[in-house]
């Protein structure tokens, strides 16, 4: 049917195309993870939930309110934040007394309205970049 010529080139030309969907496909990596880093992690995201949970409490939305911020706004730099900067709000919100949470969050947005003058973030429009 087929002459042997032809089907010993269909043969190369099938083991190129599979050699060259073989070195299309990525090469996984395994590596060992501590201990200490999934618990970090874990512990960062526990923060993070925690920082949001707080959000919902009727003084603190009063309190974004008045100052003119909205709440996703405050939730998507919570978010963004990095666990470094979420360790230490953390570690402020757990030494404050307990009627200290407002002070804490005004703290934060003093943080952000700063990140702002600084061109950092752009998260209220009223703060004008100090840098141009």
């Amino acid at each position: 049917m087929f002459d042997r010529s032809f089907l010993r080139g269909l043969a190369a030309v099938l083991a190129l195309f599979h050699l060259l969907l073989i070195a299309q496909l990525p090469v996984a990596n395994a590596a060992m993870l501590g201990t200490a880093e999934v618990l970090a992690e874990q512990q960062q995201q526990v923060d993070r939930e925690h920082l949001l949970a707080m959000l919902d409490d009727q003084g603190v939305q009063k309190k974004l309110a008045s100052l003119g911020v909205e709440r996703d706004q405050v939730a998507d730099r919570i978010n963004s934040l990095t666990s470094a900067e979420l360790a230490q709000f953390n570690q402020q919100l757990d030494e404050a007394p307990a009627g200290g949470i407002i002070g804490i969050i005004v703290l934060f947005l003093v943080i952000f309205i700063i990140t702002d003058l600084l061109c950092a973030t752009d998260l209220f429009t009223f703060v004008k970049c100090i840098n141009r």
